[in-house]
């Protein structure tokens, strides 16, 4: 990457610091991650090979709802998906990240950044999962692979620096509406109990409110910026609702709506 400063510092309409010519806002920007692999620390072959090599895993109900999804028909596209360890993943400690958050092991997973992955395997998508995986969980990660591949084609991962440069909260970019689209569908075919957040998220999806994959492609902050508006005033006039929806579910924290 040439120069390899502080991404902090990079304007949305200063040059892109890949040295594309084009400005960063319509170039890199939401994907920085691409200029740290590309430039600062290129992944190598042997590196991806050591992501992709790791042994196979099924926990939870991963191995029966892929092996239910014909991703070709659903998506139209061949690329397959596999799931790995979550604590084998975060053993490899490369770049110095860790998946999982806070140093411990949860009930989750994560995609793998397909940079990570493409150069020795580029016919499938990883996952990398704890054993304890809930449904809710596996659902979510599924929705984001069923979304890159046939939804709004957002890469998994880009919401944070996007969210940071708009201004906008870092969910209504994470989950478009396509996505949205997907978890529903997941829960509906494998009778998934979701978990507080993600039944807000399907919540507002089914009431049209979620933010079109479109519409985030196109970084129009004062666009974005107005449909976050439009949730959050959504998520404050129905926070009874919403609250007696997900006070008897995993995850529930209280009202995600703020008091003012």
């Amino acid at each position: 990457m040439p120069g390899g400063g502080d991404m902090k510092n990079i304007g949305r309409n200063d040059p892109c610091p890949c040295g594309s010519g084009r400005k960063f806002k319509h170039c890199h920007i939401g994907k920085e991650d691409e200029l740290f692999l590309d430039g600062m620390s290129e992944i190598s072959p042997e590196m991806s090979a050591r992501i992709t090599g790791l042994d196979p895993v099924h926990y939870g109900r991963s191995e029966e709802m892929v092996g239910a999804l014909d991703i070709k028909e659903l998506t139209g596209s061949s690329v397959g998906i596999r799931f790995i360890g979550l604590r084998e993943y975060d053993a490899l400690n490369m770049f110095g990240q860790k998946a999982s958050p806070r140093g411990k092991e949860s009930d989750g997973g994560v995609i793998v950044n397909m940079l990570k992955t493409g150069k020795s395997d580029p016919d499938n998508i990883y996952i990398a999962i704890s054993p304890r995986i809930s449904d809710s969980a596996l659902a979510h990660q599924l929705a984001h692979v069923l979304d890159y591949l046939g939804g709004s084609k957002l890469v998994p991962g880009i919401a944070g620096p996007l969210s940071l440069d708009l201004g906008v909260p870092v969910e209504h970019i994470e989950h478009p509406h396509e996505f949205g689209h997907w978890l529903a569908y997941l829960q509906g075919q494998f009778s998934v109990l979701l978990d507080a957040d993600d039944s807000i998220i399907t919540y507002i999806y089914k009431n049209g409110m979620l933010i079109k994959g479109e519409d985030i492609r196109r970084q129009d902050p004062l666009i974005l910026k107005k449909k976050s508006d439009r949730i959050l005033e959504f998520l404050s006039r129905k926070s009874s609702e919403i609250d007696v929806l997900i006070r008897e579910l995993p995850g529930y924290i209280g009202s995600r709506v703020e008091k003012k």
